[in-house]
């Protein structure tokens, strides 16, 4: 097995070499004798539209049947909907089958034992498991189960929109959270106009990631043509969120955050709300003025759920679009109830996101700039230049670095879902965010080159 598919919170590589057959029965054989162990009997799996989803969804459920447990066949469906099945239906745990926004050949595991999402040293210690081939055996079952039906009623029942008809466009990106969040908003009496819907493992349209600029254009043209409120766009499995204003400005997560937070903090005043390294620092500030609590944490789904659920947070979010409720829901990234928080917020009262943030103060800031630098190298890389960001400015460290000045901060940290680095800068004036990025892009460039 190739030891860096085993990343951060997720399993992830190239689904034809990577994840062979014989690998994700290895994989399949010890998440199961590690479920059955916790106590779990049932097991949830799910996939997302990738052409080697049926192929890798087989090899899985075979060995998760051979641990001897129930294996709940959800079908394909979003991220989200493989999560609510384990908590509504109070399952032992489960594992979605996605390569979520990476490219088509890729697939992945996103995985849960109980309700818990594994990361870290869980991740290890099944990779160990797997490669030493220490397996329980027993004689399982598999069912087919349809999920969808009921997430619709849990969120229809939970969401009271206002009295304006908000017209959204919804950009499915060919992946799977098109058909499910269509069905959902128009449930909800909003005016839905759908473009890419259709479940399609080529991405013959654009890649399904909501954040990159391709995406964004392609989102800000649709809301000009249908003279939309905004457009939200989802990714390949339908865990982040995308969103363009009316007027085509795009409103990256940490500005939906504050947003969705104070929305949150009038209704529980106090609450403790979770953000990442990349988030700007008017999120934090907005939180503190109107009497939250504000957590900078490590970016990282799995990383961020087991954050809220020790800080007793109602709410987090990081700037790519994965956005946790546990106000009124179960605390995992879902794009679609997200979204229609979102929208329930925006039909009450009058006003873009834009206009409703019109008070936040102006920062600039680049966008998630990614930088190539292959999985063996790129953690010793980000520790060089955290070494050298301690000589310029003040430095958190709990993910990477972001140096902070006066009059802004830069980031750097190594992503645990692909082989790059990811940066990011932001001030108080453009020229001073050009010279922070220019910083941290020539010490990534010089530790990258040694």
């Amino acid at each position: 097995m190739n030891p860096l598919i085993f990343r951060a919170y997720d399993i992830r590589g190239i689904a034809d070499t990577d994840l062979n057959d014989d690998t994700v029965g290895r994989i399949a054989r010890a998440l199961g004798s590690m479920a059955r162990e916790a106590g779990a009997t049932t097991f949830a799996v799910a996939r997302d539209a990738r052409l080697s989803g049926p192929r890798v969804r087989d090899a899985m459920v075979a060995g998760l049947v051979a641990c001897g447990l129930e294996v709940i066949d959800l079908g394909a469906v979003p991220t989200p909907l493989l999560y609510f099945a384990v908590h509504y239906l109070e399952l032992g745990g489960g594992v979605m089958i996605t390569g979520s926004h990476n490219p088509p050949d890729y697939n992945g595991f996103k995985m849960m034992i109980g309700a818990g999402t594994l990361h870290g040293d869980a991740i290890q210690t099944l990779k160990q498991r797997a490669t030493a081939q220490d397996f329980v055996t027993g004689e399982g079952s598999e069912r087919a189960h349809d999920i969808v039906p009921a997430y619709l009623d849990r969120v229809v029942g939970d969401i009271q929109p206002g009295p304006r008809r908000l017209k959204v466009v919804i950009d499915g990106g060919n992946g799977i959270a098109g058909p499910t969040a269509m069905a959902l908003y128009e449930r909800l009496g909003f005016d839905v106009v759908g473009q890419y819907i259709e479940p399609d493992g080529t991405f013959p349209n654009h890649h399904p990631d909501p954040t990159i600029l391709e995406t964004v254009e392609i989102l800000a043209a649709s809301v000009r043509e249908h003279d939309a409120d905004l457009a939200i766009g989802f990714d390949g499995d339908g865990d982040r969120i995308g969103v363009v204003d009316h007027d085509g400005t795009v409103q990256w997560g940490d500005r939906l955050m504050i947003l969705l937070s104070r929305a949150l903090l009038a209704e529980e005043p106090g609450a403790t709300i979770v953000g990442e390294v990349k988030c700007s620092k008017t999120l934090y500030d907005d939180i503190e003025a109107r009497g939250g609590t504000g957590i900078m944490w490590k970016t990282g789904h799995s990383l961020i759920k087991a954050k809220m659920k020790s800080t007793g947070a109602l709410l987090a979010g990081e700037m790519s679009g994965h956005i946790f409720y546990k106000h009124r829901w179960y605390g995992f990234d879902d794009a679609l109830y997200a979204g229609a928080r979102l929208l329930e917020v925006l039909s009450t009262g009058e006003g873009s996101i834009g206009e409703r943030l019109a008070d936040v103060p102006t920062m600039y800031a680049t966008e998630e700039i990614r930088a190539a630098c292959p999985d063996d190298r790129k953690f010793d890389v980000v520790d060089r230049v955290v070494a050298r960001l301690r000589d310029v400015g003040t430095v958190i460290d709990i993910d990477g670095a972001r140096v902070t000045f006066d009059d802004g901060w830069g980031l750097v940290r190594a992503s645990n879902t692909s082989p790059k680095l990811v940066l990011r800068a932001e001030a108080t004036t453009p020229e001073r965010r050009d010279e922070i990025r220019a910083l941290i892009e020539g010490l990534v460039a010089e530790e990258s080159a040694r």
